[in-house]
């Protein structure tokens, strides 16, 4: 039993060293943290063979309107011609809730998707995820239970309904995730950099080992970390 376990690359050669280091998947958002060049795209699936997703996005906001959902479908054409195995965006709305309408239309495409860090932005949570669940070939959400990081969400990601659906993302670090994986939590977003085959292997090393401990088929109830007192060590 092991986790799966997302890695962030850059450029061609860290997508190289995410795949000896074990990676699952790679995830290409260039350092503007926009939408990479179609180019850029082809030299990291020449470098990887591993799954490769790649980021759909054009504002620094999760916004979106007709004109540039048009210019992210003719991207998304690129991206695939160029050999990437889907996509991850996740825009919302003028209310803060998610754009159910432009998510759904670069959906309808057939290619499988990862909602971003644009979940942790929504208003109604309660609501948003019912609504991410329905829409088609999402499989899945970074998320660090929190507009912040992991260390502020937590709690949050350990008593949501659905861990498994989870993508543990937002400054993502070790000691998080022996209680991450004790809570039910199977998926992780690792966004360091430079990415090293060191850094991957201590990664794939902590997951997997982490994950060994606990007996496939258990469901785990929700979990919550000892709050320490200031005295604590």
């Amino acid at each position: 039993m092991t986790g799966v376990l997302h890695v962030r690359v850059r450029t061609p050669y860290e997508a190289e060293c995410a795949e000896q280091g074990g990676a699952d998947r790679i995830v290409l958002v260039p350092d503007s943290g926009r939408s990479p060049t179609p180019e850029l795209a082809a030299k990291v699936r020449r470098a990887s063979t591993v799954h490769l997703r790649v980021l759909l996005r054009l504002r620094e906001d999760y916004t979106t309107d007709g004109g540039e959902l048009t210019r992210l479908k003719g991207l998304a054409f690129s991206y695939r011609d160029a050999g990437a195995d889907g996509f991850v965006y996740g825009f919302l709305n003028a209310m803060a809730g998610i754009d159910k309408p432009a998510c759904a239309e670069l959906a309808a495409e057939a290619w499988p998707w990862t909602f971003d860090r644009a979940i942790d932005a929504v208003l109604d949570q309660t609501r948003a995820w019912t609504e991410l669940a329905a829409l088609p070939r999402v499989d899945g959400a970074l998320t660090a239970g929190s507009a912040r990081e992991v260390e502020q969400g937590i709690d949050r990601l350990l008593n949501h309904p659905d861990r498994a659906w989870l993508i543990a993302a937002g400054a993502l670090k070790p000691e998080h995730v022996p209680w991450l994986v004790r809570g039910g939590v199977t998926q992780f977003y690792v966004d360091q950099a430079p990415v090293t085959v060191d850094l991957v292997r201590a990664w794939r090393r902590l997951t997997d080992e982490e994950m060994a401990r606990v007996r496939p088929g258990t469901v785990r109830p929700p979990v919550r970390r000892p709050v320490r007192s200031a005295d604590s060590p």
